[in-house]
């Protein structure tokens, strides 16, 4: 049994060397047809709750989880803690691995502790071990060693952050990223991006600050279904993408979520677990999907553990399916 679980993940690891050298640089090797195609009408792969791989076990739970969860984290932290660990953590690869693997949306939840000083982290259940402004610094060495490769970062939730926080980090994100920075008044391809320099859009989560900086974009609108049953999943995306714009970003969540009775009822299970369960329907229904204009079809296809199986590589593989000749006229967009 032991050999058997070593052979496992010694495949699993050979596994993902192979994705991280073929999807390092997989915008740049896009067919020439594709390069005037405004970025919301190729597929992107994501992934949800980026920053989970580094939650810290030992922090109290959020300011804005349930009251019940945090009175148990106060009477049992020893219990409370470890379990939403096993269910909050979505991810196991650090930023420029899940880049490497070709994840082209960042899901980065932002949140303050109330006793914590200035430091910004981010935060799912539990907040991280790494704060924000490393792994920014870890995203812009990433860009600066990939400089056709375009990444949307959505910065979003902000826990008990105040106004001196988001001042803080957007001068922070200006300063590091720079010309780097594609304005929310452009409509973005990656032709147009390479041209400028341009490799990160940055939506923000906080209407307010949007509107004081036009280097930053609204937030991106994130449809999931709150469900762990993976039918219920891609019924719900069914139903939600013919509802999208097509001049705009859209994200599809293939993540599966929890409710307490669930957790209640499998107290030793992990999301991991879970997301192995439905993985292979969630990834039948992403390898359906057609990106481009038209109604019904997807932009950003986010998921949880995006290293463990080919998610990243099946997304990207949608854009052939777009017609051969595409063109971008200002704000109208076609293929012919």
């Amino acid at each position: 049994m032991i050999r058997r679980n070593m052979e496992d993940e010694e495949e699993e690891e050979e596994e993902q060397r192979q994705q991280l050298a073929g999807n390092q640089d997989w915008m740049s090797r896009l067919p020439a047809e594709l390069l005037d195609v405004p970025l919301w009408n190729l597929a992107l792969p994501g992934s949800h709750d980026s920053m989970s791989f580094c939650l810290d076990v030992s922090s109290p739970v959020l300011r804005s989880e349930s009251c019940l969860l945090r009175v148990f984290d106060r009477l049992f932290p020893c219990w409370t803690r470890p379990c939403v660990y096993r269910w909050a953590t979505t991810q196991q690869s650090v930023l420029s691995d899940q880049c490497d693997l070709g994840v082209r949306f960042l899901d980065l939840r932002i949140a303050r502790k109330p006793a914590g000083g200035r430091t910004l982290l981010f935060a799912h259940g539990l907040y991280t071990l790494m704060a924000v402004t490393e792994a920014l610094d870890e995203l812009a060495s990433w860009l600066d060693a990939h400089p056709k490769e375009v990444v949307i970062v959505s910065c979003s939730h902000f826990d008990s952050l105040t106004d001196g926080d988001h001042a803080r980090l957007v001068e922070n994100i200006v300063t590091l990223f720079g010309d780097k920075l594609c304005s929310s008044k452009e409509t973005p391809t990656l032709r147009s991006c390479w041209s400028r320099g341009q490799q990160v859009i940055l939506s923000y989560g906080n209407q307010q600050v949007v509107l004081q900086h036009p280097e930053l974009w609204a937030e991106i609108p994130y449809r999931y279904a709150d469900s762990p049953d993976p039918k219920k999943v891609i019924a719900f995306l069914e139903d939600q993408k013919r509802r999208r714009q097509p001049a705009g970003f859209y994200v599809s969540g293939l993540n599966l979520t929890e409710d307490a009775p669930y957790v209640l009822l499998h107290p030793l299970q992990t999301m991991r677990k879970m997301t192995m369960k439905g993985l292979t329907l969630l990834l039948s229904w992403a390898s359906e999907q057609r990106p481009g204009p038209e109604d019904g079809r997807v932009n950003i296809v986010c998921c949880d553990f995006v290293d463990v199986s080919q998610f990243c590589s099946l997304v990207i593989g949608l854009n052939h399916k777009l017609r051969p000749v595409c063109r971008t006229q200002g704000d109208a967009t076609g293929c012919a």
